[in-house]
Order: C-alpha cells, then sequence, then structure tokens
C-alpha cells in the first residue's frame, strides 16, 4: 500500500495546479494521474460567471454528447395509451401509470432517468418530495416532459446529459469513461463547452467561464484553457 501511495503522489506532480492546459494535454494527463483499478467516469467541471439566485442567470438544459457516456442509462417512462407503447418501442426500460408511482413511493430507484408525456405531470408531479432531492424530476428543460417520447428515450439511450448550475456557480457533466479514446473525451468536452457558451445569459455579465477543468473519479483536476472557445 504504500508503495502505491508513492505512486500515486508521484503521479500528482505532474499536475501544474497553477497551469490551465489545452484539452488534448489535459485529457492525457487525467489518463496519465488515474490510478483506480476500475473504468472511471471522467467528469467536467465549469465555475461560471453568473449569479444562479437571479432568475435571468439559471442555467440548466440537456443535450447528446457526441460520443455518449460510456454509460447506460435506465429509462423510466411515464405515459398511456399509444405513447406507451411508443417509448416501450424506443427502448425504454420501464414504462407505466399509477403502478409506478406506488413503487417509487415505496423506495424503488431502479432508474436513472425519467421522461413523463405532459398529461402524466399531474400525477407524477406527486413525487416531486421524493425525486426532487434525488434530480430525477422531469422537466421541460431537459426535454423530459415531452410527448416526443420516441426522440427523448432514443436521445437519453445515445448519451444524452443534463446541466445545471448549482448554488456557488458551477456546473458538473460526465463526459466519458477513462477507457475512451483521447480524441472522443476531447470532442465530448468541446460540445459541452460550446453548449454552455452557447446558452450564457445575457443578463450575465464580466468573464463567463472563470475556469474549467476535467477529472476522473479518483483523480486530481486538471485545468483546462476554454479562452479559444469564448471569443467573440
Amino acid at each position: 500500500m504504500a508503495n502505491k501511495g508513492k505512486k500515486h503522489q508521484e503521479a500528482l506532480k505532474l499536475v501544474d495546479r497553477s497551469k490551465s492546459y489545452e484539452v488534448a494535454e489535459a485529457v492525457s494527463l487525467v489518463k496519465e494521474v488515474a490510478k483506480a483499478n476500475f473504468d472511471e467516469t471522467v467528469e467536467a467541471a465549469f465555475r461560471l460567471g453568473v449569479d444562479p439566485k437571479k432568475a435571468d442567470q439559471q442555467i440548466r438544459g440537456a443535450m447528446v454528447l457526441p460520443h455518449g457516456t460510456g454509460k447506460t442509462q435506465r429509462v423510466l417512462v411515464f405515459a398511456k395509451g399509444e405513447k406507451a407503447k411508443e417509448a416501450e418501442a424506443a427502448g425504454a426500460d420501464y414504462v407505466g401509470e399509477s403502478d409506478y408511482i406506488n413503487q417509487i413511493n415505496q423506495g424503488w430507484f431502479e432508474f436513472d432517468v425519467i421522461v413523463a408525456t405532459p398529461d402524466m405531470m399531474a400525477e407524477v408531479g406527486k413525487l416531486g418530495r421524493v425525486l426532487g432531492p434525488k434530480g430525477l424530476m422531469p422537466n421541460p428543460k431537459t426535454g423530459t416532459v415531452t410527448f416526443e417520447v420516441e426522440k427523448a428515450v432514443k436521445d437519453i439511450k445515445a448519451g444524452k446529459v443534463e446541466y445545471r448550475v448549482d448554488k456557488q456557480s458551477n456546473i458538473h457533466v460526465p463526459i466519458g469513461k477513462l477507457s475512451f479514446d483521447n480524441d472522443k473525451l476531447i470532442e465530448n468536452f468541446e460540445a459541452l463547452t460550446k453548449q454552455l457558451v452557447k446558452v450564457k445569459p445575457q443578463a450575465a455579465k464580466g468573464t463567463y467561464m472563470k475556469n474549467a477543468s476535467i477529472a476522473s473519479t479518483m483523480g486530481p483536476g486538471v485545468k483546462v484553457d476554454v479562452s479559444s472557445y469564448t471569443r467573440g
């Protein structure tokens, strides 16, 4: 164990905490310093120059990463009739109505994302106290309250991720696994960065992207230079 600790400390020395790296170099470093014996998730973190307490500076949405996240999401769909059949055909893991509402109230959470048709939200809304704290409540802003059930399910299965600014003005989003080719991690990071620039609130003043970094589940953060994405 002592030897493993020494190796880890040596790896940490490879990261200059005061430097912002080009994304390609940052990805290489993240892989180099990763020491866990499992396929770690790689996450991007951004600190934004917004005030999340103000309604006009809230940032929330969803996008499909070019190469997915490396994780297969389990999708629960609340729908009825033809829309329920559409969800099943699209590959949803669970499709139902009150039966699943009852199961969730009893502590069942064998799913990662919920999609609901608008006509089901009156019932699904009753789960707010249970789903809200876990970040599982369907929301029109992330495309999870929709009659376009087929598209919603397929997008989630293809690697759709949600982003939402927290109370400290940070956004954390998974962009893949360590086992991904470097180019795939780079392209996912760049797509996410461009999306966040695209949804910059007009009310945000000063520097928008204060800093950005990527890290594996157990590894240290590596700062990324995102200045080239924010020009113009």
